[in-house]
Parts: C-alpha cells; sequence; structure tokens
C-alpha cells in the first residue's frame, strides 16, 4: 500500500483537515489573502468543490443554504478587509437561525499586522459578535487544532465559528506535529448524545397538560425530527397544531387540526388556536413574534428545547423539559390520558376548514394583473413531491407561508430570524448542488432578484450545463414596489407609502434569463400560471418565471391582531388618494373574510 502523501505548506493541511470533516464543497470568490489555500485546493486530488459566488454576502449565504439543506456544516472563504466584511450578513444569518458554518478568512502577512497595511483590519474584533468562536492563527502549528475547534464550536453552537490565516502561514512549510509541550494535538471528531428531562420535570409537564381543556401545541424547526411524537401527543391530548415559519416543512400540513405558520404571516386558523388555548406546550420552537403568543395569564405552558437558554424565552412556562424533541414526546406521552372531551378538537377542526376556504377565496380575489396568492396556489396544487423550496425575503413569505402545502419530506428554508433579502438564489444554488436529482424552486419578490438574485443568475448560468437533471425555477414577483415594507408603512406607522423609498426599477427578469441561455417566461395574465409552471417544471434547462403581480394584495395580520390595525391601514391608504382605491377595496375584502370567520368561531366557543 503506497504511504500517504505528506502535505507541502500549512494550506494543503487545511484542505486535508477539511477532507477529514468531509466538507463536499466551499463557496467563496478569491483574492490574495487566500491565495495560497486556493493553490492547495487546486492541487489536491481529493478537495472539495469550490464554488464561485458573485461576491462573499452571496457565498455566505450558499454556506448557509448548504448547512439548511444537508443539516451539515456549510463552508465558506474570503480574502481580507472588504471580503472578510462582506461575509458578515450572511454569518449572522447562520446565527440567527442557528446553523453550522465555517468561515476561512484570509488575512494580511503576520509581519504587517498592526502596521495599518492596504485591507488591514481587526477581524477578530470585527467577527466577535457574529461567531461562537474567533481564532487568528499565528503558528502553522495551530492549524489542525484550529480548523478542528472552529468545526465542533459551530456543531455545538448551531451557529458560526470563524479562523483567520495570514497570508505568509498559508504558504508556510507544513509542520511536523510531534508530541511536545505547546502543542494541542486534536481529531476531526465530533459527538452528540440526547439528552433528556428528569422523570420528576416530566411528571410536572405531564400534570399540567393532563389539566388542560384547550391544548396547543406550537411546533418549531427543532421538532423537525419529530414529527410522529408531536402528532402522537396531539392526539392524546385533542390539541391542535400550529408551526412557527421554520417549523412549517416539519408538519403534514394536511392534518385536519394543524392550523399552519403563526403570526404575522400566519393563519387565521392558527391565530384562534393561540387566542384561546389555556395550554400551550412549545416543541423547539424560538419564534420571536410574541404578540401572537397567548395573552399573558391565558395559557399555562410547557416547553420542550435542547437549549436551556431558550427555555421561558419567549412565553412564560411553568415546566421546561431540556432534551431532544421526540426522546422527550416519547416518554411524556406514556404520561397522558387519552382527551375525554372533544370539543376543543371539533372547534379547531372547524377554524382549519374555514381557513381553508379563505386562503382559496383570497387567491380568487382580482387583482391587476395577476394575484400573488394565486401564483403561489397555483404551485402548491403541482409541486413535485421531491422538490426543495427557497425562499427569498419579502410578501412573497406571506403567500408561501397561507397558500403552499409542502409534500412531505419537501425541504423550505429562508432567512427567518435575520429576514435578509437576497438569500433566495443563494440558498436554491447551494440546495440544488447538495442534491442535484431534486428540483429546486426559488420564490422571491424582485427587490431580492434585484438585491442578489440577477447576480446569481450568472452563477447559476455556468453551473447547469454540467447537471443531469436541470430543473431549476426561479419565480419572481414582479410588482415594482418593495411591498412588505410599503404594506409596513401603513400598519405601524399609519404612513402612505413613500413613492421615493419603495418603488422598484422594473426589470424584464424572464428576458435576462434568456440572455444568459436559460428559459424565460413572462406571466401577464391569471391564466397562464398553470401552464407556466409545468413548462418551467418539465424545462431541460433552468427556467424564471416572471409574474407580473399586484402590490395592492393587502399583507393583513390574521385576526384580532389584524382587526387592532384595520383602521390605521385604512387611514393611511386614504392619504395615499386615488391611487390606491384598489388597495383599499382588496383590504375590505380581506377584511370581510376574517371578520366572517370571526363570527363563526365565537358561535363555537359560546356553544
Amino acid at each position: 500500500m503506497p504511504e500517504k502523501e505528506q502535505p507541502e505548506t500549512v494550506s494543503d493541511v487545511i484542505v486535508e483537515r477539511l477532507h477529514e470533516w468531509q466538507v463536499e464543497r466551499i463557496f467563496g470568490y478569491s483574492g490574495d489573502g487566500i491565495n495560497g489555500f486556493l493553490a492547495a485546493l487546486q492541487r489536491a486530488e481529493s478537495a472539495p468543490e469550490f464554488v464561485q459566488a458573485r461576491h462573499e454576502e452571496n457565498a455566505a449565504f450558499m454556506a448557509v443554504g448548504h448547512a439548511k439543506f444537508t443539516q451539515g456544516v456549510g463552508v465558506v472563504t474570503s480574502t481580507q478587509g472588504p471580503g472578510a466584511v462582506h461575509l458578515l450578513n450572511g454569518l449572522y444569518d447562520a446565527k440567527l437561525d442557528q446553523v453550522p458554518v465555517v468561515a476561512i478568512v484570509g488575512q494580511q502577512a503576520s509581519s504587517a499586522l498592526g502596521s495599518g497595511y492596504m485591507q488591514e483590519i481587526n477581524l477578530p474584533t470585527l467577527f466577535a459578535d457574529v461567531a461562537s468562536f474567533v481564532q487568528l492563527v499565528s503558528s502553522p502549528l495551530q492549524v489542525p487544532m484550529v480548523i478542528d475547534r472552529a468545526f465542533r464550536s459551530a456543531l455545538s453552537s448551531r451557529g458560526p465559528a470563524v479562523v483567520i490565516i495570514p497570508n505568509d502561514i498559508q504558504g508556510a512549510d507544513a509542520p511536523d506535529h510531534d508530541q511536545s509541550h505547546g502543542t494541542v494535538l486534536t481529531s476531526a471528531v465530533f459527538e452528540t448524545g440526547t439528552v433528556m428531562p428528569s422523570s420528576s420535570k416530566l411528571e410536572a409537564a405531564a400534570d399540567i397538560l393532563r389539566q388542560g381543556k384547550r391544548v396547543a401545541i406550537l411546533m418549531g424547526q427543532g421538532a423537525k425530527r419529530a414529527e410522529s411524537d408531536v402528532i402522537a401527543v396531539a392526539e392524546k391530548l385533542g390539541a391542535g397544531i400550529t408551526t412557527s415559519l421554520l417549523g412549517k416543512p416539519y408538519i403534514d400540513e394536511s392534518l385536519p387540526y394543524a392550523t399552519g405558520v403563526m403570526g404575522h404571516l400566519g393563519t387565521t386558523a392558527s391565530a384562534y388556536l393561540l387566542d384561546n388555548c389555556d395550554t400551550l406546550l412549545i416543541v423547539g420552537s424560538h419564534d420571536p413574534w410574541t404578540e401572537f403568543y397567548p395573552a399573558p395569564g391565558q395559557a399555562r405552558a410547557v416547553q420542550i428545547d435542547t437549549n436551556p437558554a431558550h427555555i421561558g424565552d419567549r412565553y412564560p412556562v411553568e415546566v421546561g423539559l431540556v432534551g431532544d424533541a421526540a426522546e422527550t414526546l416519547r416518554a411524556l406521552v406514556e404520561l397522558l390520558p387519552e382527551a375525554s372531551e372533544t370539543t376543543w378538537r371539533t372547534d379547531v377542526e372547524n377554524t382549519v376548514r374555514r381557513w381553508h376556504s379563505i386562503s382559496e377565496a383570497r387567491s380568487q380575489v382580482a387583482a391587476r394583473p395577476v394575484n400573488p396568492e394565486l401564483v403561489l396556489r397555483r404551485l402548491s396544487e403541482r409541486l413535485p413531491s421531491d422538490a426543495q423550496i427557497a425562499l427569498d425575503v419579502g410578501s412573497v413569505v406571506y403567500w408561501y407561508a397561507r397558500q403552499v402545502r409542502l409534500p412531505r419530506g419537501v425541504p423550505a428554508h429562508l432567512s427567518s430570524t435575520l429576514a435578509s433579502m437576497g438569500c433566495g438564489m443563494p440558498y436554491g444554488i447551494a440546495g440544488k448542488l447538495a442534491h442535484p436529482e431534486r428540483p429546486m424552486i426559488v420564490l422571491s419578490g424582485d427587490g431580492g432578484a434585484q438585491m442578489t438574485g440577477i447576480a446569481e443568475l450568472i452563477t447559476l448560468s455556468t453551473l447547469w450545463p454540467a447537471w443531469h437533471d436541470p430543473r431549476f425555477v426561479l419565480c419572481v414577483l414582479n410588482n415594482r414596489d418593495l411591498a412588505e415594507v410599503s404594506w409596513e408603512q401603513r400598519e405601524n406607522e399609519g404612513e402612505p407609502r413613500f413613492g421615493p423609498s419603495q418603488r422598484i426599477p422594473d426589470f424584464r427578469y424572464s428576458a435576462y434569463a434568456e440572455l444568459l441561455g436559460m428559459n424565460g417566461i413572462l406571466v401577464d395574465h391569471p391564466e397562464a400560471i398553470s401552464d407556466a409552471w409545468e413548462s418551467a417544471l418539465s424545462a431541460d434547462r433552468p427556467t424564471v418565471i416572471e409574474v407580473l403581480s399586484d402590490p395592492a394584495i393587502p399583507l393583513l395580520p390574521p385576526f384580532p391582531a389584524g382587526e387592532q390595525k384595520l383602521a390605521t391601514m385604512l387611514a393611511a391608504l386614504q392619504r395615499e388618494g386615488h391611487s390606491a382605491q384598489h388597495a383599499v377595496a382588496l383590504l375590505q375584502e380581506y377584511a370581510s373574510h376574517e371578520q366572517s370567520t370571526a363570527e363563526s368561531t365565537e358561535g363555537s366557543l359560546d356553544a
């Protein structure tokens, strides 16, 4: 058996270590601060694939997308100075959505640090808040240990870790790592164990849940492997289930008591569930929409989370269970009796049916020219069972949350907590590279498309010819407006839409796709929506569906929260004058849907 070839430089050691951590690809953009590292990637026979983004921020988003779609670690690299600064937005996305990312960042030569050299900035300080682990390498002997610690930190903290390597150290000779004083020898290993709460805590939680007459379960991404266990507890308690935005892909929304996503962009059924429950079980959720939780004092709460810091962090809880969601629920369900009263479950299921009627009616509302809710509904009706979805941030997320029912096993990811526009196409490219046999659908508004999507279409145009399955769809809802913020101006400030800040320049996204050698479809009337999806999902190359959508479709929060905002929103629209009459009519129509549901549910509770 031939001897293993010894690494020549420190950069070769880095590449070898990344291989040991089973890194499949690295996203980034080149620069002189990482030339040594890039040279080692080129030399190595088993090096990770290098994927060049159009901007380091997009590369960081790709690393986050890779982590989300694979449940592994995303890796990004950049040069010093501006390249490092550009990483921050994507790394904060990883931190806030709790996904592991390792950034390998170049720096000027060690001998120049502290001199104010070109592109020299204090990188450890720059990354101190965003990363759980930041280390500036000062010796070649550190490199394997620092790489190992970065990966373990990213995996254990569920967030970003940053390794900063001056370019002279990257090019230094690979050292011998002998066992001497001051040298720390490590390995590329990360292990976890199952955490379980004590039996006394489980019994205390079960006691609260047994006493509940109207139980609601809030399920987040921390319950992604516990769907059957959440359902088992819901069946025992006669409970309804709602999800956070990040938890949406992990429950079967065809269940009659699955109320959909909670929060401002959530469903009427989820609002009913949380407004009327007397007991709340939170499983793996850290959702920030606290105003949509039950009112203080309304509900007794039990929370399950692997992170002790999350217990009681969003809602007052009586019992916190620190443990794996699936294992904890399996232990808990054994302590619960079968629900003897079915009135609450019946009310919840009736509300879910009413919500389904509302969402169908809203998708049929006449728009100028196309209703974005109908676009997402038509996608939902034909979504392939092996699809993947990446979302940009904006009003499109509302329509996804309310209109798309995901087939079992279909992942959908977006920047949820940071809520950064521009994540959609980078996420989509990373997801497609991770699972090339599955079709990818990116849902975006025109704001997100102009922020990063147009640039990353160039990246897509260079990648897809090598794919065996080229199905990749970017759907751009082109309403020439930053619609989510326009509606926030009306709702939160009571101010009319401010045109200079809200108008988006018109652009032919479909024609641009054709310019790059891909397909482009322009949808300017509702009858064309279904054919557009059918064509794009069976195409022999990536397709951009550009939909001329109506910015007047209102982003009305579910009642009762929406009812409290209605007068403010209408008053703001009235100040916009004649141009807003269409939006006023639509808002009133949407409110009438909510009001009819509120009257029906009040009757159920009184009964």
